[in-house]
């Protein structure tokens, strides 16, 4: 079952934290950025929210089980189409990339995720994964203050290991790996690789054939 309760009863809450951490956001915007092409019409958000990701980056495409969520991402243009990340309701190789943004630690099968947005994607599109890395200190924070958060009460979190794991298994190669928020002063500057950020970003190809 999809994890939707909080977001449905607290969209504008999570809007607010965007605005009220916004050096935060744009860090995770610039280095997920890195990875998404500008102009490209057939990308996919799963776990589109309100459109945080999608909207500056130009994607039109959303997928969001939350109602609230998905009205305020359609509101702002983006083609929502209401389902999970297990299931995507899309042919196959309907897009060139698809990115999921914080949206894994919500999903109900990691695996099964990342099989689905591999079948969506055209032979040489790619996945990019943007997520709060589980082993670094502000991962561990969450998991710690889990029980006391709206959000992340039922999140699952993960490692960058389990995470590449899992999209090696699904079938994606040739990785690439970005991190930002930097260090215990959570520096806002985008370096190569993991260990060192707190927010990981991961791009994988669905190589041809």
């Amino acid at each position: 079952m999809a994890k939707t309760e909080a977001f449905e009863q607290h969209a504008d809450l999570y809007d607010a934290w965007f605005d009220c951490h916004r050096e935060i956001y744009e860090a995770e915007l610039r280095a997920v950025g890195r990875f998404v092409p500008v102009g490209k019409d057939r990308g996919l958000e799963v776990g589109v929210g309100s459109g945080k990701f999608a909207l500056p980056l130009g994607i039109k495409a959303g997928l969001e089980p939350a109602a609230g969520m998905a009205a305020k991402a359609a509101a702002g243009g983006i083609r929502v189409v209401r389902g999970v990340a297990e299931a995507l309701p899309f042919a196959d190789r309907s897009f060139d990339f698809v990115l999921m943004v914080t949206t894994i630690c919500f999903v109900d099968d990691l695996l099964q995720s990342f099989l689905e947005s591999f079948r969506v994607l055209r032979f040489g599109g790619f996945i990019v994964v943007g997520f709060v890395d589980k082993n670094s200190s502000l991962g561990r924070q969450y998991q710690e203050r889990k029980e006391r958060s709206k959000f992340y009460r039922e999140a699952e979190f993960f490692s960058v290991p389990e995470v590449l794991a899992a999209l090696r298994k699904a079938g994606f190669r040739k990785f690439e790996v970005l991190q930002t928020l930097l260090g215990p002063e959570m520096a806002t500057g985008i370096e190569d690789g993991y260990g060192q950020g707190a927010f990981v970003v991961i791009k994988g190809e669905r190589q041809e054939g």
